[in-house]
């Protein structure tokens, strides 16, 4: 294992939301419905859990170009959150930008970039 160490800073979606198209750790709570079988948790438990998403102020459906959500977080099975409303199920309460890649400063490389700075994060020393 290669010792990267960083840290999480968590914003209150009621102080500021990412920009447009970021994709971020979502922070979300809710409930969980009545008579779900599929849980291991007690019908009705309250939850709060970390996803990555993006942010985006126009999200439109794939199949219904007509349906629009604004000023939402979208997960990688296209649910749809909002910022943390306390008459809402299942909202965003903080968010967070997603770490750096493992021995860098950015978030993502691409094309002749990510090779050399591959090999370079493996050929670092590594922890027992």
């Amino acid at each position: 294992m290669t010792p990267f160490t960083t840290a999480v800073t968590w914003i209150d979606v009621r102080d500021r939301l990412p920009r447009n198209g970021i994709p971020v750790a979502a922070a979300i709570t809710g409930r969980y419905p009545a008579g779900n079988s599929d849980s291991d948790t007690a019908p009705g438990e309250e939850f709060w859990l970390v996803r990555t998403m993006y942010y985006t102020t126009e999200h439109r459906d794939g199949e219904n170009d007509a349906t629009v959500a604004r000023n939402c977080f979208v997960d990688s099975d296209r649910v749809i959150r909002y910022p943390y409303s306390p008459n809402r199920d299942d909202s965003v309460t903080h968010w967070a930008y997603l770490p750096t890649l493992p021995g860098q400063t950015t978030h993502s490389l691409g094309g002749d970039e990510v090779r050399p700075a591959l090999l370079d994060v493996w050929r670092s020393p590594t922890s027992s």
